[in-house]
């Protein structure tokens, strides 16, 4: 197997010495061209690996060769830049020309014909850094729905028919914050995908843009009355915005703004009591958004167990239930965001539920987005992010088919 982009990149660093890195990394957060790199996040950078990763994180695989090449010809590293050059088979002069990566991938859009097609091509389980995630669904087909709702019967939520359920969806994105510095540079990447998977999971997605905490509150609120959740099976909540331990930040948002939703508030708006018309109707609820300022490390809760409350009547129904979440990171933890293709979260959810919706119920479709943040060489390597299934109070396997 042939040497990858970041194999190069590390060949090339592993070159230079640790006086030329750092003048290196000081050269790459002078620049003055888009994307611009902080010098926050270089200093954490320690090894080589690590100094590719942020590269093609931050350029992707098609532009991190020719700025490499730059820093390294402003640095008066000619002869890595020229070995450099060399490597990757393609002569540039400086960062005006596009050195090819290694390997590209696809990166247009596809569109499926639900109808035409029961099926697309499943491609590999990887992300690439340089390119969006395939918009691509596999779709159910009638025999698979029907033998899981024969074999598991009462295990399964009950899919309403297509032809007269409402499915409705709410997805907010916080992208243009009144602080300027608090943009989040690819986050309609992160919109326009998840609006894409949700409409093709049949949802018809009611969509807001740059809400205060307030705001966020109030279309909660009001979505979790809309009448067609009578007429549907389940719905989705997305809210995408920055985020501490249990809150996320609404675009007002500053040291003397606390700007604010509370995450409770979604479920407490949900729950059984203000939403009847979902009871018993699975609730997903995704969140990309910070959870605190560390990065990924090992936590566990060893609190003393409550004593279990008796429960008096013989008919009552249980205030939260149905609820499934998965959150981008684990509590006190940050969630990382490329600036030119989204989220690694959102874009993992489009990609497993593209591939595995069509046979696995939504427990298993999380359990494969986690393994993907276990198994990934960034997540591993340099981000440390671990998305958490929290809340999940779903008492059946909930599935999508897909196109049924």
């Amino acid at each position: 197997m042939g040497k990858t982009l970041k194999d190069h990149l590390v060949d090339t660093f592993d070159d230079l010495t640790d006086e030329k890195i750092k003048r290196f990394k000081a050269k790459l957060c002078d620049r003055k061209k888009e994307p611009r790199v902080r010098r926050a996040a270089t200093e954490r950078i320690k090894y080589s690996f690590e100094l590719a990763d942020l590269m093609i994180n931050t350029f992707t695989s098609k532009d991190a060769p020719a700025v490499t090449i730059e820093v390294l010809e402003a640095i008066a590293c000619n002869q890595q830049a020229e070995d450099l050059r060399e490597a990757m088979g393609h002569s540039t002069s400086g960062a005006q020309n596009v050195v090819q990566p290694v390997a590209q991938l696809v990166t247009k859009p596809v569109e499926v014909d639900l109808k035409a097609s029961q099926s697309v091509q499943k491609t590999d389980d990887s992300l690439s850094d340089d390119c969006p995630v395939s918009l691509e669904l596999t779709t159910c087909n009638q025999q698979f729905k029907d033998k899981i709702l024969k074999e598991k019967d009462e295990e399964v939520y009950k899919p309403l028919d297509k032809s007269v359920r409402k499915r409705l969806a709410l997805l907010i994105t916080n992208i243009d914050f009144d602080n300027p510095s608090m943009n989040r540079r690819g986050a309609e990447k992160d919109e326009e995908n998840m609006e894409w998977l949700l409409q093709q999971l049949d949802y018809v997605v009611v969509k807001y843009k740059n809400l205060s905490g307030k705001e966020m509150d109030d279309v909660i609120k009001s979505f979790a009355q809309r009448k067609e959740h009578a007429d549907s099976d389940s719905t989705f909540v997305v809210i995408m915005s920055h985020g501490k331990r249990d809150t996320i930040l609404g675009v007002h948002y500053d040291k003397k703004n606390n700007d604010i939703l509370l995450v409770d508030k979604i479920y407490t708006h949900l729950n059984s009591s203000n939403c009847p018309a979902l009871l018993n109707k699975p609730k997903v609820i995704l969140i990309q958004a910070c959870r605190g300022d560390e990065h990924g490390h090992v936590w566990v809760s060893d609190g003393e167990p409550e004593q279990p409350k008796e429960i008096e009547g013989d008919d009552f129904v249980h205030k939260e239930k149905d609820f499934i979440s998965l959150m981008s990171c684990t509590p006190d933890t940050k969630s990382y965001r490329h600036i030119a293709f989204g989220s690694f979260y959102v874009r993992c959810i489009v990609d497993v539920f593209g591939k595995s919706a069509h046979e696995d119920h939504i427990e298993e479709l999380f359990r494969k987005v986690m393994r993907r943040f276990e198994t990934d060489e960034r997540m591993i390597g340099y981000l440390k992010q671990m998305v958490c299934k929290d809340r999940a109070t779903l008492t059946k396997h909930f599935y999508l088919f897909p196109g049924l």
